[in-house]
């Protein structure tokens, strides 16, 4: 594999001494091994309905298992104090951080209220430490999905539903004001297309109240959707109308088997790309966009696109853009794609990985979402797994 630090201006994500400069021998060869399991999709189908299983019905050893494998692959500790050690670690190797508290379809008002305070918790951190820049949230996990649903749809609510809708808005409203007064950027996710309606416009809510001097709230633009490169210009003209600025993070998309099922069962129009090359276009004309519009759109190319990440670099560095501009960011999920984060963040970008945390009950949906995914993707989990192991081979220790 290729080694030493790029040439000025120059990204080589197959760097590998770069992107695993801070893993010991003993923690890559770990990673290689479970990226191996996680690249047989019957292994992983198998596994995670065991542990579904396992979990559903609290047999003693689920835990443990889940905990030694993809739970310390993918996810920072189950609470906040467990994530500062890798915090640390991250920003010692020019990575930041954006937490994530891993909750989410949550109906039962006590854990809604919960998931509020643990976001809440998470900014304040945040607001501490010069190496977290951000905090996600998913909106399913502060309002019962039925009331986003009816809101989508564009139905009355009921009495009671309106109780639990008031109770909703004060939630996330004191999530973002909190963002505010810390000076915290607010990640909201982007989620399934029958309730994204309803979350786009609580976002621009948020954002038209805390955005006007600093891009604080964020919204998420889902580019495997054939409508979200429109709704992105979309939704600059609406911030620049209405004087506050856009917060763009930019993703592909996770939901592409429910989407095509869902629209198949309605008769509809499948909302997703005909095509990976449309989806990629549509994604690059995003960065481009957000570029270009750099001063008042703040964007994170949340991406693990190899051509994406090398796309919105190069636009940095032809635009002559100051590489550390707040509005220009890249990130990467916690356990994947170290080759591009460090790589990048040697370069001088600003980086970060995506971190969920959480009791192990919490986040198995993020998880087994991650092992099926990862195993569905059988080019970028080849592509991992040969990465470790050429850096495994450059060390001397996988002949």
């Amino acid at each position: 594999m290729k080694t030493g630090k790029p040439e000025k201006g120059f990204l080589d994500f197959d760097n590998t001494e770069i992107a695993y400069a801070s893993k010991s021998n003993k923690e890559l060869r770990h990673i290689a091994n479970l990226f191996r399991l996680m690249n047989n999709s019957t292994l992983v189908n198998l596994g995670t309905s065991l542990g579904l299983t396992a979990m559903k019905f609290n047999l003693p050893l689920a835990v443990p298992i889940f905990k030694r494998t993809i739970f310390s692959q993918f996810v920072g500790g189950e609470n906040l104090l467990d994530c500062q050690k890798t915090i640390d670690f991250l920003y010692k190797n020019n990575s930041l951080t954006i937490l994530d508290y891993g909750a989410e379809g949550k109906s039962d008002e006590s854990e809604l209220d919960l998931v509020k305070e643990e976001t809440i918790k998470a900014i304040q951190l945040a607001a501490s430490n010069n190496s977290v820049p951000a905090v996600s949230t998913k909106l399913t996990g502060l309002v019962r999905n039925e009331i986003l649903e009816s809101l989508n749809k564009g139905e009355e609510l009921s009495e009671s539903d309106l109780h639990d809708y008031s109770k909703f808005y004060d939630r996330l409203d004191a999530i973002c004001k909190t963002a505010s007064d810390l000076k915290v950027s607010i990640f909201v996710d982007a989620e399934e297309s029958w309730i994204q309606i309803a979350i786009d416009r609580l976002v621009d809510e948020m954002m038209e109240q805390y955005n006007k001097e600093k891009v604080i709230v964020w919204n998420t633009f889902q580019l495997y959707r054939k409508d979200k490169y429109d709704f992105l210009q979309q939704s600059h003209e609406k911030a620049e109308s209405r004087g506050y600025m856009l917060g763009a993070k930019l993703v592909r998309g996770a939901y592409m088997d429910k989407e095509a099922a869902n629209a198949k069962d309605l008769g509809i129009e499948n909302p997703i790309h005909d095509s990976k090359e449309n989806t990629d276009k549509a994604f690059n004309d995003s960065v481009k966009f957000c570029v270009d519009n750099y001063k008042i759109i703040g964007s994170c190319c949340a991406s693990h696109n190899l051509e994406s990440n090398l796309y919105q670099a190069k636009l940095i560095e032809e635009n002559n853009i100051d590489k550390k501009h707040p509005h220009l960011n890249f990130c990467q999920l916690y356990g994947m794609s170290d080759n591009i984060t460090f790589n990048l963040a040697n370069a001088g970008y600003n980086v970060a990985k995506y971190m969920p945390y959480g009791p192990v009950k919490e986040v198995i949906p993020y998880l087994i979402r991650r092992a099926k995914e990862n195993a569905s993707v059988a080019g970028d989990m080849s592509r991992e797994l040969r990465l470790i192991v050429g850096e495994l081979r450059r060390r001397g220790l996988n002949k």
